[in-house]
């Protein structure tokens, strides 16, 4: 079976150590891999992924541009992967950034709320999120026990406002918060990844939450480096999922959103 990864991180060969270890401090977690291309494409195709989709996150405004110019230019170098962008609530100017990731041919916007330091729904990012509105899709850092930023609830404020907007809120919609995320997100227009949510999840309630939610909506996310993609993948295809289940999660609902359908 095609397996996409929808939720991974890389970083340039000289900061790469040094940020993986930043986020594995964040979260308090430790791996044995490092956030580079070559890393990702090892481990990956070992467990038997096909293509990865890279998600950037600029801590400051500043970075924003050199981040997604180094998205693109790992997108060009390697045909497995496809890349977001990334955008900063305090940048002056998201249009002419937007305009670049879409002439670029990134395939959507991260954004990490609990990083960047920022609510989902600051009204500073509205003008984003309208422009972006049946144009690319947004992929959210949602939920966290430690921090307000990323409340499901906040995601909810922003669906109501941008019904236009595709969504896909990362972690089950509630990382470390998952039965908040489903009780505020089972209903509402968007998609989920399943990345950094089975190693805190039983078996029987995962299957819960992706049947909860429907299988269409779900999408199979590692999280490298934080996760080991092999074992990531071996934990998702133990899940008690019919055939067709698994198929839309691996890859079928990813393949509509990154536009590889017809």
């Amino acid at each position: 079976m095609k397996i996409i990864d929808f939720h991974t991180h890389i970083y340039p060969p000289e900061i790469a150590a040094k940020a993986t270890e930043s986020i594995c401090e964040f979260y308090s977690l430790n791996t044995e891999f490092t956030g580079t291309a070559e890393s990702l494409l090892a481990r990956g195709k070992e467990a038997g992924i096909s293509e990865f989709v890279l998600l950037p996150v600029a801590n400051k405004p500043e970075q924003v541009r050199h981040i997604n110019e180094f998205i693109v230019g790992e997108v060009k170098k390697h045909p497995e992967f496809f890349g977001f962008g990334t955008l900063h609530a305090d940048m002056e100017d998201f249009n002419s950034e937007i305009d670049y990731i879409e002439a670029s041919g990134l395939k959507g916007i991260k954004l990490h709320p609990d990083s960047q330091k920022f609510p989902i729904d600051d009204e500073r990012l509205f003008p984003a999120y309208e422009r972006l509105e049946g144009r690319l899709p947004v992929l959210i850092h949602c939920g966290d026990k430690r921090f307000d930023f990323s409340h499901p609830r906040r995601l909810v404020h922003v669906l109501n406002e941008f019904p236009k907007l595709q969504v896909i809120a990362a972690h089950l919609g509630g990382w470390s918060i998952f039965e908040e995320g489903y009780a505020l997100l089972k209903n509402k227009n968007c998609y989920f990844d399943i990345s950094s949510c089975m190693a805190f999840i039983p078996p029987k309630k995962m299957v819960e939450y992706i049947r909860g939610y429907g299988a269409e909506r779900l999408l199979f996310g590692t999280d490298f480096p934080l996760w080991d993609p092999v074992k990531e993948v071996e934990a998702f295809l133990s899940l008690p999922l019919r055939s067709d289940e698994q198929e839309k999660i691996a890859f079928h609902n990813a393949e509509k959103i990154l536009g590889l359908t017809k």
